[in-house]
């Protein structure tokens, strides 16, 4: 979300001296996106943030996909990948394309106090499953509980750090670009509308600027080429006393996302909460179902013509799936259509609201998987919507009432027989 902020001290004037307390110059640095087109913030260092002492061997960061020609709908068991490693190592790949990267990430271990992490190329949007902390980063803290969406611009140097006794449980999403409001939500100005879905108070940026003037090793591992390469800096990267400007992280809880409801039901862009180059994120939140008094709160079965549609399952039950549990994924890719199991539809009527959350990516462009996914797959979630498989045998055909025309696209005609069997 971008609005102007501010931490620490700046000069009254961008790239104009600001000295500090010995006389030396402050080191200015400017971040910005897309060639200085995009949005950007500049930070003034104490050192110079370019001072390299070594460079070591990159290590491999790459994402291998195994299945890319698939047309099924597919579900992946979450639970079972195995905590491990820290934020880096612990990260498994379920699949992506050019435009997005998801993983799942459940670090058992912390990273050392002199070591970071920096995405050359990929802003990164987490929602946190489980688990909380902070965001220490080189403009400032955030901090983040279960719930939240975090987002990391990139080239932002910065650290996780997991506190309390929960196993934290992360949905790691990559993108090179950024993942902002929709424009619908927001005037020309940038400003977010009164019907949108947040505000911009909902959205939290860093609370606490850290100024650590310190030498010694300190190694980021900066990620690009599908590697990331150690590079050691001699002073700390958090060295910074002040900065400005519209690109920063930030944190932003999907309990704070206000759901859109109506008579009918509503169709999946209600629910959008960011959106990217090839790809849209939704919150699925506690909501009123539809209030029309024949209202079929179950989603419709549609087909994805334009796009692949992922659902990450965070809490309570979705209406229209069964045996879907927590920390699940399923795949619906685009060209075939899917919709409530059996018996999901009619159960669904008269309930008057929800309380499931789940994370929606749509992708623009086929998704790929990775061979992780392929080892936690249920094989037989395709077969899923055969009634038999959960207990409702297929009904006979309604019979066709007395005196009915039939059309020539197979649809009842017109007709008081008609009339009276649709009430």
């Amino acid at each position: 979300m971008a609005y102007y902020f501010r931490l620490g001290n700046v000069p009254p004037k961008r790239h104009t001296q600001f000295r500090r307390p010995d006389g030396a110059l402050y080191t200015e640095e400017v971040l910005g996106e897309e060639g200085f087109s995009g949005i950007g913030s500049i930070a003034y260092h104490i050192h110079p943030p370019t001072l390299v002492d070594s460079v070591g061997e990159p290590e491999d960061a790459s994402v291998e996909y195994a299945d890319e020609a698939f047309l099924r709908h597919r579900h992946f068991l979450g639970p079972k990948v195995k905590p491990g490693g820290d934020y880096l190592s612990g990260r498994v790949p379920i699949m992506g394309n050019n435009d997005i990267i998801m993983s799942l990430c459940s670090p058992t271990e912390a990273m050392p106090e002199d070591v970071f992490y920096k995405n050359a190329t990929h802003d990164e949007l987490v929602y946190v499953h489980d688990g909380e902390g902070r965001l220490e980063t080189v403009l400032g803290t955030v901090e983040f509980t279960q719930g939240d969406y975090v987002h990391v611009p990139r080239t932002l140097t910065h650290r996780w750090v997991f506190t309390g006794e929960t196993q934290p449980r992360l949905l790691v999403m990559e993108a090179p670009t950024d993942f902002r409001p929709p424009k619908r939500y927001r005037n020309d100005m940038g400003q977010l509308l009164e019907h949108s879905p947040y505000c911009e108070r909902d959205f939290r940026p860093p609370s606490e600027l850290q100024t650590i003037d310190q030498e010694g090793r300190f190694t980021v591992k900066i990620k690009k080429h599908g590697k990331l390469f150690p590079f050691v800096y001699r002073y700390h990267p958090f060295d910074v006393v002040g900065w400005d400007g519209y690109m920063y992280p930030t944190a932003f809880s999907i309990h704070d996302f206000e759901p859109i409801t109506g008579r009918i039901h509503q169709p999946p862009p209600v629910h959008q909460t960011f959106e990217a180059r090839g790809f849209v994120v939704c919150s699925f939140v506690p909501r009123l179902f539809d209030y029309h008094p024949d209202s079929i709160p179950a989603p419709y079965n549609h087909s994805n013509i334009d796009s692949d549609e992922v659902l990450y399952y965070a809490e309570g039950d979705f209406m229209s799936r069964k045996g879907i549990g927590r920390g699940s994924f399923t795949l619906h890719p685009g060209g075939i259509p899917h919709g409530p199991h059996p018996g999901t539809t009619e159960a669904s009527i008269g309930a008057k609201e929800t309380h499931e959350l789940a994370v929606m990516v749509d992708t623009f462009a086929p998704l790929k998987l990775t061979k992780q996914a392929l080892e936690i797959e249920d094989e037989d979630y395709i077969l899923s919507w055969q009634p038999e498989r959960h207990g409702h045998p297929l009904p006979d055909a309604a019979p066709i009432p007395p005196g009915a025309e039939i059309g020539g696209d197979g649809a009842l005609g017109t007709g008081p027989a008609i009339d009276a069997a649709r009430g």
